[in-house]
């Protein structure tokens, strides 16, 4: 499908899972919590459980570690009937902390693309979650200098992005968003009439799976983030 990007001034680029990896370690720990949990439930129902109760507490929480750390506490005492010990409630709060400090592992060719778009476009990080974690992750990662702004949004959906892009005087037909999840980063700016390109990552949150007709949809889909390089000139 041919799209043409030849009035993009600025570029928006996904955080997690676009710039560095960061559902693998969600789901490494989720591995983890059920390990510990496993003298009171099987290990489907402890990750059924664990979702259910993280999207009970997405209003209240928010994105982030921190909301599933609490997320894992609390579904650790209702499954145990409250019989959870205090030694395995502090080895949730470790996973957790763990998370947090784990180094930031980039994407193949994150620094390559960005390096060839930054003296050509106006690049900017949009992203959502905790604040604090997302502010650490990419003062990390070491690519700080190529951006020229960075939101964290509380979420991203038609009206965040479209008060984001007023706020910072930028034209829905002169931006573009990269982005792993299609629920997040791809269908929401073709609503508000941007474009997007859609760079899938081997593993995807449940809540972020969206199933559509693609050809219902005018955006990019491309397997690796280098490859947007033959497209943006």
């Amino acid at each position: 499908m041919e799209i043409d990007f030849s009035n993009i001034k600025v570029i928006g680029f996904d955080a997690d899972d676009t710039l560095w990896v960061n559902e693998t370690y969600f789901r490494d720990t989720e591995e983890l919590f059920a390990d510990l949990l496993e003298g009171f439930e099987t290990k489907n129902k402890i990750d059924q459980e664990l979702f259910k109760k993280e999207m009970d507490n997405l209003e209240l929480y928010g994105y982030g570690i921190k909301g599933f750390m609490l997320s894992m506490i609390e579904s650790a005492l209702e499954l145990s009937n409250n019989r959870v010990s205090q030694a395995t409630i502090m080895k949730i709060l470790n996973l957790g902390k763990d998370m947090i400090s784990h180094p930031v592992e980039l994407l193949d060719g994150v620094k390559e693309v960005l390096l060839a778009l930054k003296n050509k476009y106006r690049l900017i990080v949009l992203t959502k979650g905790d604040l604090l974690d997302q502010e650490r992750k990419l003062e990390r990662s070491g690519l700080s200098e190529y951006f020229h702004h960075v939101e964290v949004l509380s979420d991203k959906k038609e009206l965040n992005y479209k008060n984001l892009l007023e706020h910072l005087e930028i034209g829905v037909d002169e931006f573009l968003m990269i982005g792993n999840s299609l629920k997040s980063d791809v269908l929401p700016l073709l609503n508000i009439g941007a474009k997007a390109v859609h760079v899938p990552f081997h593993t995807t949150w449940q809540h972020e799976q969206v199933s559509i007709e693609e050809n219902d949809y005018k955006y990019l889909k491309l397997n690796r983030l280098e490859d947007v390089l033959g497209y943006l000139k």
